[in-house]
This record gives C-alpha cells, structure tokens and sequence, in this order.
C-alpha cells in the first residue's frame, strides 16, 4: 500500500465533544479532518483536558514493525482516536463503532460491524426524513454523560467517508444492527447488550484501569438508555419500522 512520507505537521487547539483537546498532527488527512473542531476561543496549553501527540517516528515504528499493510495517515487516525477516547473516559465519555442519525434533535446510534451496512442504513433515514435529519457522525461518534443526560457528539474521527458535524444532540437510542431478509426490531436487555457493545468500542487499551473505565461507561450507558437489536433489510420500510419503535419526542 502506498504510504503517505510528506509530513504537514500542525500544532493546534480543538474543542472535540466538549474537551479542550491540544493535538499535533503529521499528516494533511488527519489536519484536515480536525479543522471543524479547531476551537473557536483561545485558551492556555496547560488548560488541555488532553493532548496529542505521538511524533513521526512513533508512526515509523508502527508501519515499520507491526502494519507495514498500512499507511501513515491510516495509523495516524487509528491512533489520535485511541487517545482521544482515553482522555474521554475520564468525563464521563465512550466512544461507540457505529453510524449516529439525528432526527428531530434526538441521536439514533447503529452499531455493528464494519460492513454490515449500518451506514447505508442512515442514509436511508437521510433520504426518509429530508431536512428533518442529518449524521453527526458515520463511524465514532462520542458519547458522554452531562447534567444527568447523556449527548452524542460528532468527532472528526468518521470513517472512510468523513461524515461527520461539530455538535452534540441527546442520544435517543443505541441498535445493534444485522443484516436479515426480513425486519424485525426488538429491546434488548443489559446482559445480550454487553458483548455487543464491548466489541464495537475503542479497545486499543494498553491498561486494565482503563478497561475498567469502558466497562464502567457501558454499564452506564446500557442501564441508562434504550437498546435494541434489530434485523433490517435495505428498505425505507426498515426506517419506519425502526423510527416507530425508538423515537424519542
């Protein structure tokens, strides 16, 4: 694969689901990406709920000794979001693999794994409810309890169609998503939701302390919030069957 050995490295403030985050990026992708959460008001380095910064030769190492498969700018992205998701985990935050439909003020999570089709799923609800909708996020949105409710946040870590928006909106619900040749969508309960969950977060994880901390999250979010699992076809009637049954108003 080729790999990316111009380096565009920028030091700079950004305000990502709510934290004051100071990262320096090497690679124009990752810069990029991370230009709608450049904070808007200045604030001291040392006010950084985080910060990030690996340096060239750390991605070196990686591509060099274990994913020479790979790319700078691939590692790059896995490994800011890594980070960025272990700062989120001490305020009250989770990341989740999953695409995020806002419909009406209210953030509908899909989660599944990469290929399943939960994207194309959201694009469907796009095309359903017109203005009504937008993503706030197609692969990692952000999750993080605040005043007694927990909001979804866009994050510039979106997957490979770079879907995403700076904002935040409550969290309606949380579906766990597969493929099936008809639709069905039922609540699940907390103990079928955790092995679910747990294999859709961040888990690039080097510490039991803060596996811990994904485990405390989960159960917070699980117990907290509707779950279910759904079986959907590639339809505008899974939409409604889907939005009839979570819909949060």
């Amino acid at each position: 694969m080729n790999n990316d050995k111009k380096l565009t490295i920028v030091k700079e403030r950004y305000d990502i689901a709510g934290l004051k985050i100071l990262m320096t990026t090497y690679h124009k992708t990752t810069m990029e990406r991370a230009l709608p959460y450049r904070a808007k008001k200045e604030w001291k380095e040392e006010e950084a709920d985080g910060v990030i910064d690996f340096g060239q030769a750390f991605y070196e190492d990686i591509y060099q000794n274990h994913m020479p498969y790979s790319n700078y700018t691939t590692i790059e992205y896995m490994y800011t979001g890594s980070l960025f998701h272990r700062f989120l985990l001490k305020y009250n935050g989770c990341m989740l693999h999953s695409s995020a439909v806002v419909v009406d003020g209210y953030a509908y999570l899909f989660s599944a794994n990469s290929g399943t089709g939960k994207s194309t799923h959201t694009r469907l609800w796009m095309e359903h409810f017109g203005d009504r909708a937008f993503i706030i996020n197609d692969d990692k949105p952000s999750l993080r309890l605040e005043e007694g409710e927990w909001y979804v946040y866009g994050t510039p870590w979106s997957g490979k169609h770079n879907i995403n928006v700076n904002t935040r909106a409550k969290l309606g619900a949380i579906v766990f998503l597969e493929r099936a040749e008809t639709n069905s969508i039922k609540p699940l309960d907390v103990q079928m939701a955790i092995p679910l969950f747990f294999n859709q977060t961040v888990r690039l994880l080097k510490t039991a302390e803060k596996m811990d901390m994904v485990l405390e999250k989960m159960e917070q979010i699980l117990t907290q919030n509707p779950i279910y699992k759904m079986g959907c076809t590639i339809s505008d009637e899974a939409v409604t069957m889907a939005y009839d049954t979570i819909r949060r108003v």
